[in-house]
């Protein structure tokens, strides 16, 4: 299947006449989906679209989103201050009549700055506007196939990464199943030794006391239910990273790591010797990668 990393970033670039942007998005990990934008003023349709095709598109992650957008003012028309370019030439006649200077030329004065300002662009009309903004959610659309194709690159490489450390479960799993500590004669060994003990003092136990005490012994020391859940969990996550289709499995797969804490953690808690506490601390340490991994998937 094609699992999504939440991490990701893109760009996008596009012109229209004489305006140029650049869209920016990127992602990190989060427990829902957070959307922020950032664009210019004057262009809220254009950020009301960008919010629906993110909802849309994607379920998990803190998304930020933000525009940029320049005009260019070549085409600004130009205008001569002519208050100031008058008072240049009474200070410039003065000094000619002082003999203090030539004549000063048009040219020259015309080059001084201040004289020569670029105006202001008129504001876009409807028509232009509504093309701008076309052209914008245009350039949004290109910019958001970028940006899932990079969370699906990432998740891409973290698919094997999460299949090799459901391997790892299951192999302990099995190992566990498999103790020496688990074997029939052991177990029965460890109940007479106990059996032993309550009957070594010199009140001895009824029987009803006995089988009682038998009973609780032998319940805590099963833990075949525990195994054949974690094996269970194994086969839920191998379906789950081997499913087709595009829906998100980040929660389910979280769902599940939770579930194998919780079974690998009752597994230490009835433990009766090391090789069975350590299979089971390394249980833990497997399935506490596992979930720093599925962290990041949507």
């Amino acid at each position: 299947m094609t699992l999504q990393s939440m991490t990701g970033f893109a760009r996008a670039k596009g012109e229209f006449e004489d305006y140029s942007w650049l869209w920016e998005i990127k992602s990190v990990n989060g427990r829902g989906l957070e959307i922020r934008c950032r664009t210019p003023g004057g262009l809220d349709r254009v950020e009301e679209i960008a919010r629906k095709r993110l909802k849309a598109r994607f379920n998990r992650g803190s998304i930020n989103l933000q525009l940029q957008l320049s005009r260019s003012s070549a085409r600004a028309p130009y205008v001569i201050n002519r208050d100031f370019l008058e008072e240049l030439i009474d200070l410039a006649n003065d000094y000619v009549h002082d003999g203090k200077a030539k004549p000063a030329r048009i040219d020259g004065l015309l080059g001084l700055k201040g004289v020569i300002d670029q105006g202001e662009r008129e504001a876009a009309d409807d028509d232009e506007q509504k093309a701008l903004e076309q052209a914008l959610t245009d350039s949004l659309g290109q910019l958001l196939d970028n940006f899932e194709a990079a969370r699906a690159e990432e998740g891409a490489l973290l698919l094997p990464v999460l299949t090799t450390q459901v391997d790892e479960i299951e192999a302990l799993t099995l190992r566990a199943a498999g103790s020496a500590s688990l074997r029939p004669e052991k177990v029965r060994g460890r109940m007479q030794e106990q059996m032993a003990l309550l009957l070594g003092g010199e009140n001895a136990l009824d029987a009803n006391r006995l089988e009682q005490e038998l009973a609780l012994l032998a319940t805590k020391a099963d833990v075949s239910e525990e195994l054949d859940r974690l094996k269970s969990h194994v086969t839920a996550a191998r379906d789950i990273l081997s499913r087709t289709g595009t829906d998100p499995v980040g929660r389910r797969l979280d769902f599940l790591c939770q579930e194998f804490n919780r079974e690998a953690n009752t597994l230490c808690s009835k433990a009766n010797d090391k090789e069975l506490t350590q299979i089971g601390l390394d249980l833990k340490v497997v399935i506490d990668r596992l979930r720093e991994q599925v962290q990041n998937i949507e």
